[in-house]
């Protein structure tokens, strides 16, 4: 776990520092359903995660103009977090109150167009105002929503994390569900693709930025010897047709190769001392492997088995909740992990674990921390109530 920040003192807990709200995508009052689930009056900031069901451009419209005049903002998902744990067809809303949330948000409207040092230097500006307006405050973090399709999250993290500074960062990539087909984030009240929402937050509680997996490295490796960076792509394994090659070292059939599969075996980079997921999305038609993140020529890839996820993260979520416990922890959590407790049959233990802990966001198709964009880990923010003086 990562940067642990002034925790100190304690609230009750039925006092909820940050508000949420659940609905099903479908129902035609939703947004004044989670409107007086989160009483909007005194937010400052709105985040919803949209299962992809929903009539995305119609909700994030009368939600911008309900909740106004704080800023909405949001994704679409590959499953929700709610109050059960995981689930779909649902959309979560989060209410952050200006008692203790200051924000500003930017939107990269065309990924394939930004400006990055005009980014930076909005970054930097928006940091020095909220720091000006609560100089007493002394917690920050960074949030990246973006489009999961567009292939852009590992140049603009990249990017992003020179006007970072000392404050933690973490986001997640939209989600189709399953379809791969279109992803949306939210702002200004209209739905965007090819485009990202960077979260600037300044509050009076303590926070806990973290990233975690669990995943093992094995002794088995391979080496990506043909690839298409751009794309996501790799053609050859070992100089071998690179699905073909995967199922081979997997001892399966590549007739057989699934989401599934992926998800039970994935494979790691080291980069440093630490091992970082580069997971597979699918298979392409000619053979070739699709990855959720960067690949190129030359990179060795180590085959990782998985711990028993339930022990990981009860295991995690007791490490996080010492020696005080959450409010809430605002999770991007990547859908393979969801794919594999569906595969292990462990989806009713995880999702009780999220549930009790008040784990809320939603199931992506990568994850960033810092300068780093991920796959099947679980990113966030642990918000832990004010000290009471």
């Amino acid at each position: 776990m990562d940067h642990l920040r002034g925790l100190s003192g304690d609230m009750p807990a039925t006092d909820q520092v940050v508000r949420s709200g659940f609905v099903d995508c479908q129902a035609e009052d939703a947004v004044a359903r989670l409107a007086e689930a989160l009483h909007p009056g005194d937010l400052s900031l709105v985040v919803l995660f949209l299962s992809p069901q929903t009539d995305v451009s119609r909700l994030i419209d009368e939600a911008q103009k309900t909740f106004a005049p704080a800023q909405v903002v949001g994704c679409t998902t590959a499953g929700e977090l709610a109050e059960t744990g995981y689930t779909e067809g649902k959309i979560v809303a989060i209410g952050f109150p200006q008692e203790y949330f200051h924000t500003r948000t930017i939107l990269v409207e065309d990924l394939n167009a930004f400006d990055p040092h005009a980014l930076i230097e909005k970054m930097i500006s928006n940091r020095n105002h909220m720091a000006r307006e609560t100089p007493d405050w002394e917690s920050d973090f960074t949030f990246l929503l973006i489009d999961g399709l567009s292939t852009k999250e590992d140049q603009l993290t990249s990017q992003l994390s020179v006007g970072l500074g000392p404050v933690p960062f973490f986001g997640g990539s939209a989600g189709d569900g399953t379809d791969f087909g279109k992803t949306f984030v939210l702002h200004g009240g209209k739905a965007h693709s090819n485009a990202a929402v960077l979260i600037q937050v300044r509050t009076l509680c303590p926070i806990k930025v973290f990233k975690t997996d669990h995943l093992i490295p094995t002794e088995t490796r391979m080496v990506v010897t043909g690839a298409d960076p751009a794309r996501r792509i790799v053609h050859e394994i070992n100089a071998e047709p690179a699905a073909r090659e995967y199922a081979r070292v997997l001892g399966k059939d590549p007739e057989q190769l699934t989401a599934f599969t992926f998800a039970a075996h994935p494979v790691v980079v080291q980069i440093g001392d630490q091992h970082h997921v580069r997971a597979i999305q699918q298979v392409a038609d000619n053979g070739d492997l699709v990855f959720f993140s960067a690949i190129d020529e030359g990179v060795v890839l180590t085959l990782a088995e998985a711990e028993n996820m339930v022990t990981h993260l009860t295991r995690e979520i007791d490490e996080m909740s010492s020696p005080q416990t959450p409010d809430i922890v605002l999770a991007c959590d990547c859908i393979l992990r969801r794919l594999e407790a569906q595969q292990k049959q462990q989806t009713r233990e995880i999702s009780d674990i999220l549930a009790k802990n008040r784990v809320l966001g939603f199931s992506t198709y990568g994850e960033q921390i810092n300068s780093m964009h991920v796959n099947q880990t679980l990113t966030g923010v642990a918000i832990y109530p004010p000290s009471v003086s």
